[in-house]
Parts: structure tokens; sequence; C-alpha cells
């Protein structure tokens, strides 16, 4: 082999081979692939993977590096600037957005469900309800067996076994959603801990993302733990029915989400919340996930890609929900989203 500028020339002696590769035509080829950088939410990445993934077809010249690093680091990270859009499963709140040195939209995208895992022997059928969960998470209800879970669970034979709390040990968005329910239906969840992206938990051990805590229920006997539904399924993981705002025991489920996002009130702003929504259908520990962009764009050039791939994202990558069990927007809302898309300025 002997090397040239711009080319790399391989021959065989004997005639029956010359290869010639342009590497200057390679290069060049990479060199003009823009790449948009983004950081945040793990609740939807699966989905936010997908379609990354789906767009690089679309447009060759694009790609995206996508860091599931939690919405708290989301939010910190596009509030710094040093990526060109966050995510976040909990919106920002009014004093963060005024750290922001522009603008901020929350564009949201998707809805899913947060689900409550456990690891029992044999993994019965659970069924719990706000109370229970919060009473498990402030500490207070220590024992599977305890007479709280057994009344819920008529005829399940639930271990005398002590419960081990598994959380997020990260800022989280998934965290957002389920310490918004438990804050909505547990006064003394609401007085000692409240609602946000990360809280002093009264119990339990952390894990990073949904992927830690997802780990910490599988591997440790007894646990329970909060996860996005579709971890839960990949790792074949049981989750409890919960009683809904209506009395219902619901599923988490594309329908059942789809029932609490139809009943969410969404101001102008799109900062929202749909958890222990109600009506008979909907799954009570819901929530939507955003991408969090600047109105004014810095760098034109990827401001104009950007947004041409939410517009994709809001028609053709709602498409792709479903199949990983998160429920698309609503028409009128998408609607509302490609408006506020386009206000996006370079």
């Amino acid at each position: 082999m002997r090397q040239f500028q711009g080319m790399t020339i391989f021959s065989r002696f004997g005639g029956k081979l010359l290869g010639l590769t342009i590497a200057f035509g390679l290069s060049a080829s990479a060199s003009a692939q823009m790449m948009i950088n983004g950081a945040g939410a793990t609740f939807p990445y699966p989905i936010y993977s997908k379609w990354f993934d789906a767009y690089a077809k679309v447009d060759p010249s694009v790609r995206f590096n996508y860091q599931s690093i939690g919405s708290g680091g989301g939010q910190k990270q596009i509030l710094a600037q040093t990526v060109d859009f966050g995510a976040s499963d909990g919106p920002m709140s009014d004093d963060n957005l005024s750290k922001a040195p522009g603008k901020l939209l929350h564009i949201p995208t998707v809805a899913g469900a947060v689900v409550v895992t456990y690891n029992l022997p044999g993994n019965p059928a659970l069924k719990l309800d706000g109370p229970a969960i919060a009473g498990i998470y402030l500490g207070e209800i220590k024992k599977w067996n305890d007479p709280k879970l057994t009344a819920l669970n008529p005829g399940t034979n639930l271990p005398d076994q002590e419960i081990v709390v598994a959380h997020r040990s990260d800022g989280s968005g998934t965290t957002f959603i389920f310490t918004d329910y438990l804050a909505k239906v547990s006064r003394d969840w609401k007085s000692k801990v409240g609602s946000n992206t990360s809280v002093n938990w009264p119990a339990g051990i952390g894990g990073k993302g949904n992927e830690g805590v997802s780990g910490q229920v599988k591997q440790t006997p007894g646990a329970i733990g909060y996860v996005e539904l579709i971890y839960a399924i990949q790792n074949k993981m049981p989750f409890a029915d919960l009683k809904n705002a209506d009395g219902q025991f619901v599923k988490p489920t594309l329908e059942s989400i789809t029932a609490a996002i139809a009943t969410a009130q969404i101001p102008d702003d799109f900062r929202f919340s749909m958890t222990n929504a109600p009506g008979k259908d909907s799954y009570p520990i819901a929530g939507a996930t955003w991408l969090l962009v600047y109105e004014q764009q810095n760098d034109a050039a990827k401001g104009k890609k950007l947004v041409e791939f939410l517009k994709w994202a809001i028609t053709s990558g709602e498409d792709m929900a479903k199949d990983l069990d998160y429920a698309p927007l609503p028409a009128e809302l998408r609607d509302r989203v490609m408006k506020r898309i386009a206000e996006i300025k370079m």
C-alpha cells in the first residue's frame, strides 16, 4: 500500500486488482454534516432516539447528538447555552426561566406514563392508590403485608417482607411527574416533600436515570420504584394498576394516557400538568415531555435545521409514538405547537 496526498492506492502485483479510495471525497462528505446537540430527559429517550435515526434519512446533512442525563441536566444546559436544545418532563419554573439569556419556548412532543414497578416473589398483579404510594415513599408503610396494601389487594398473598424504596438520584422529569401526582393525592406528601425534579426523599435508595431505577428494582428483592412505561416493558417488569381520580383502577396504556391528556387545560406557554386527571379512563401518573428551544436562535444555519426537524417531529414523528407506548399529541394541540415553532427566529 502506498500513500499519496488526497488518495490511497491499493495495488496487487500480478495485474488483477487495483483499488482507489478517494479519501478527500469521503472527508468532505463527513465535514458537510451538521451536528445538533441536545441533552435532558430520560423519559422520552426511546422515542427521541427513534426520531433522530429516522430523521437522518429525511435530511442526511444533519445529525443529532442527544445526552440522556435527566431533565434537571437538560434545563441547566439549555440555560448555559452549552446545547442547541434541552429536554424536560417537567415545565421550567418561572425562576429558572428568568435566568435564561433569551426567551425559552416549551415545545410539547408526546405524553407518557410513569408506572410503579416492583420485585416480589412471583410478581403478582397489584393494585395501588395514591395514599398507599405516598405512605411507602414517606417511609410509613414499611412491609408488603401492611394492612393498607392487603386491603387494596384482597386474595393476593403479599409477603411479610421489607419494602425497599427506589427513587431517582438525579434531577428528573420522571420525578417531577411522580411527585406532582403525590402532592395532589397526599397532604402529608405536599407539606413534607412537595414536587420538583429532585426532592429530599424521606426513604430509599437512588438510581441514575430511568435505567438506574429499573436496575435497582430488578436487582433488589422487595423493591418498589417508578419508571417510564417503556423501561418497564423493555425490562419485562411488572407494574401496578392505579386508582384514578374517579376511583377506577386503571392500567397504564396508550388509551389511558390519551384519556388523561385529553382533559388537560393547556395554557399559551404550554406549561401544564396532567397528573391525577379526571375521567374514569384516565391513568393518574401521566405527563407530557417538552423540548426547550430559544425563540431567537444564535446560529441561523443550525436554527433553520432545528426548526425543520421540529416540524417533522410534530407531524411525521408523532406517528411513531404509539409503537413505543407514548401518546401522540391531540390534533388541536399539534396545530398550536406548529404555530409556536413558526415563531422561532434565526
